[in-house]
């Protein structure tokens, strides 16, 4: 397995403004894989014929796979390796279909270092518009190893 070297942040790097996005075309695939590792079978994301009688008029994404791209941004860009969600709130704007280009974008909003955690806002967007706003709550490691 190759591992990629990727800059890992410490709580004592971050100031508030930092930001870091992550950008997804959403497939087919994704959305019937997410359904069979949740166990979500909907029919409004798999099924054309359900999805036609909704509002939606086609199949959507889940809103939780739109959610676990701002964990990609988390876990891998900002603050990276070894953090740990604390709270993440979500408020879905609108749908995410096979084919939709999704950007998950996040900003360093507050910094608590007495318990070295860090508030964000989190942003999906499609074409330039919010399908998913939220705020998250980080532990963030700290460069100091505390027994």
């Amino acid at each position: 397995m190759n591992v990629i070297s990727r800059q890992v942040y410490h709580f004592e790097d971050l100031e508030t403004g930092m930001e870091a996005s992550f950008a997804k075309v959403v497939s087919e695939a994704d959305i019937i894989s997410f359904a069979q590792v949740t166990g979500d079978k909907n029919p409004v994301h798999l099924d054309a014929d359900f999805a036609a009688k909704t509002i939606f008029k086609t199949p959507i994404a889940h809103g939780m796979l739109t959610a676990g791209y701002i964990s990609a941004v988390f876990g891998m860009e900002l603050p990276g390796p070894g953090a740990i969600y604390v709270s993440q709130t979500l408020n879905f704007r609108g749908p995410v279909r096979a084919g939709d280009r999704v950007i998950a974008k996040v900003r360093v909003m507050e910094l608590y270092p007495a318990k070295r955690r860090a508030r964000f806002e989190c942003v999906c967007s499609v074409d330039g518009r919010p399908v998913l706003e939220g705020e998250a709550v980080l532990m963030v490691p700290s460069r100091e190893v505390k027994a």
